[in-house]
């Protein structure tokens, strides 16, 4: 074979890689532009609060054990259950057809964990990546420049959160949309023969309308006039960010934590809040997930290691000190309102649990799975291993694994997710691979 057609053949992986160095470029560029910042600011004091709390190492071991394929079989059963014959999406919760651009990326992160633990094979990861691909690239976008902020899985049609036609649309979230970018950007890392499909959806979505400024810019609609709002909060602002250098757009703002950084004591650790409201109802609220995803998918950076090990370290703590376990992240619940934020620091004070409008419903407070497996697959500590051992057998083979088990009289939580799902696959494979950005496992 000519030396043309290996470039020709290699052309997926070089273009994904130099995209690739182009973000980690920026991510260095930022950072010299973040120090410049902080100490022309002053905003170093919050950072040097982090200074004296060592980052935990991380738990990589190389292998899966016989346990950890069973657990990977009871997530991948969500999505053999939930996935959509006529457009391949797959359900946001168990038997409801809608979805958004977040839940669409957790199905493919999903989909490639399951690859790489050898739940399915290479060739089905692709047929059902390519086949949502294809969905994708083909349903209406809101007025025409990005993915509306949800669809109907069955028809792809444009609704609402009732999963209701709506003809115009709602809007977009940025911080769906990103995390989408970075669930396509791992698959191009991963399937560089997805890389056109990927190349016409990101062609076709117009993704400098959400980026101003060095920050990402959501689009809602209010009596019948386009708002336009900045959107991400520190932890989520930050991974977003990441996954739009993927593709070289300038997030200096966004991926700069300490322009609005606050710290929180939590159980003796330094938790870091954002000093914004949060939709601008509430103030700002601290939980695992995003910190979960940094580490799983792009695997974590200085700066992210040791929030992330701050946020690990209270809730063990909490356990510690109060015998109750400990687990908490944003999640679905399975009473009305249906969906819950579990901080480690939120409304004004540690472990508060906050619905949608702000309001506090402690009483929900739930150990979620997703977090249990993802803190042992980052950490692996004596304390992660309990919270495993704790959740396991909530487990269902039939359907997959339950949101959780409710703090406050040990019952389940028994809403079932394509989030939940996907992160238990997530931490499974990274215990066994790593990151899922790194090529070739």
């Amino acid at each position: 074979m000519t030396f043309k057609s290996n470039l020709i053949k290699a052309r997926s992986h070089i273009v994904f890689l130099v995209a690739l160095g182009c973000g980690l470029a920026l991510v260095t560029a930022i950072d010299d532009r973040i120090g410049e910042s902080d100490q022309s600011q002053g905003s170093g004091g919050h950072m040097a609060q982090f200074e004296d709390t060592a980052p935990l190492p991380l738990a990589i071991t190389g292998t899966s054990s016989e346990l950890d394929l069973e657990h990977a079989r009871i997530a991948w059963r969500y999505f053999q259950n939930n996935t959509n014959e006529i457009t391949g999406l797959v359900n946001s919760t168990d038997n409801y057809p809608s979805t958004t651009m977040w839940e669409t990326g957790s199905y493919f992160v999903a989909t490639m964990s399951a690859n790489r633990l050898g739940i399915i094979d290479r060739d089905e990861a692709v047929a059902r990546i390519g086949f949502a691909l294809d969905t994708l690239n083909s349903v209406r976008l809101f007025d025409g420049l990005l993915p509306n902020k949800a669809y109907n899985v069955r028809t792809g049609e444009l609704v609402n959160y009732a999963n209701e036609p709506v003809e115009r649309g709602l809007g977009w979230s940025a911080l769906d949309v990103a995390r989408m970018v970075a669930a396509l950007g791992h698959v191009e890392a991963n399937y560089p023969e997805l890389a056109p499909e990927t190349t016409r959806l990101l062609e076709r979505w117009s993704l400098s309308d959400m980026v101003e400024d060095g920050q990402l810019i959501g689009g809602n609609v209010a009596d019948g006039n386009l708002r336009r709002d900045q959107e991400g909060r520190v932890g989520y602002e930050q991974y977003a960010a990441k996954a739009m250098m993927l593709y070289g757009f300038d997030m200096y703002r966004a991926y700069n934590a300490e322009r609005h950084l606050m710290v929180r004591e939590v159980q003796g650790q330094p938790i870091p809040v954002d000093t914004r409201l949060h939709r601008n109802i509430t103030p700002a609220f601290t939980v695992s997930e995003p910190y979960l995803f940094d580490g799983l998918e792009f695997g974590f950076d200085a700066r992210s290691l040791r929030f992330a090990s701050t946020i690990y370290r209270a809730q063990e703590a909490r356990y510690r000190e109060t015998g109750v376990l400990t687990a908490v992240s944003e999640s679905h619940i399975d009473v009305a309102p249906y969906f819950i934020y579990s901080s480690v620091w939120g409304g004004g004070a540690p472990w508060a649990v906050m619905t949608f409008s702000g309001d506090r419903m402690d009483s929900k407070r739930t150990v979620t799975i997703k977090v249990s497996f993802a803190w042992d697959a980052l950490f692996g500590t004596d304390y992660t291993r309990e919270l495993v051992a704790a959740i396991a057998p909530l487990g269902d083979p039939e359907r997959g694994w339950p949101e959780g088990i409710y703090e406050m009289d040990g019952t389940t939580n028994s809403s079932v997710t394509v989030n939940t799902n996907a992160v238990v696959l997530a931490a499974l494979a990274f215990r066994a691979h790593g990151p899922l950005i790194r090529v070739g496992q």
